[in-house]
């Protein structure tokens, strides 16, 4: 398969038979020489340029006019799992305020858990939930991408179609970089790195 540069292949992106959907566009990372049993990636990736507004609740005790919240005193209503997994898939992310989150966790960890979207420390957890830093965690949160090792193979979207070459270029090379940073073996981890929208053949191209 012939190399390209990441210009060239977004630039390809586009020539494809258009469709009725705005397309998402996907970073491909294939790894070698990495084992998954000893070495697992985890980590939130910050991007210059926003994909999407993601939908965001939180486990916070001021009601919010920027999201969604259920407070302490709605906790009990989820015991019942099935209304959780209907949660989880209401929202994209889930932030928590620093008192609640042991009963965040005894309360809702069995579903989020396992889904990945348990508030974390690293972006999630609120020491003081004043609107001010509601919002600010927000806009953190829509500029972040979550990239995590289930397979020898990394996929991560990038983008949408609709967005400028520069911004799926800059956006791509941003999530490259950080892979790189967590690998134990840098560019030797990795075996070749794909670019393709939803409906698209992947292409290989040179970071």
């Amino acid at each position: 398969m012939e190399m390209l540069k990441l210009e060239q292949a977004v630039e390809l992106l586009r020539k494809d038979k258009e469709r009725k959907f705005n397309q998402s566009i996907d970073l491909i990372v294939n790894l070698r020489k990495f084992d998954l049993k000893k070495t697992q990636i985890n980590t939130f990736v910050s991007i210059p340029h926003k994909i999407k507004d993601k939908k965001v609740c939180g486990f916070i005790e001021s009601k919010s006019s920027i999201i969604n919240t259920i407070q302490k005193s709605q906790f009990p209503i989820y015991k019942d799992k099935k209304k959780v997994k209907k949660l989880v898939k209401e929202y994209d992310f889930f932030i928590a305020s620093a008192p609640n989150m042991p009963l965040v966790a005894t309360t809702f960890g069995r579903v989020l858990g396992p889904a990945g979207k348990m508030p974390s420390p690293k972006l999630g957890i609120l020491v003081d939930d004043s609107e001010k830093n509601v919002k600010e965690l927000v806009e953190r949160i829509n500029k972040t991408i979550r990239v995590q090792t289930k397979e020898p193979s990394i996929k991560v979207s990038i983008g949408k179609l609709s967005m400028k070459d520069s911004e799926l270029i800059e956006n791509a090379t941003q999530v490259y970089n950080s892979i790189l940073n967590e690998l134990p073996n840098n560019k030797d981890n990795i075996k070749s790195v794909m670019i393709k929208s939803t409906m698209s053949k992947s292409l290989r191209v040179e970071m």
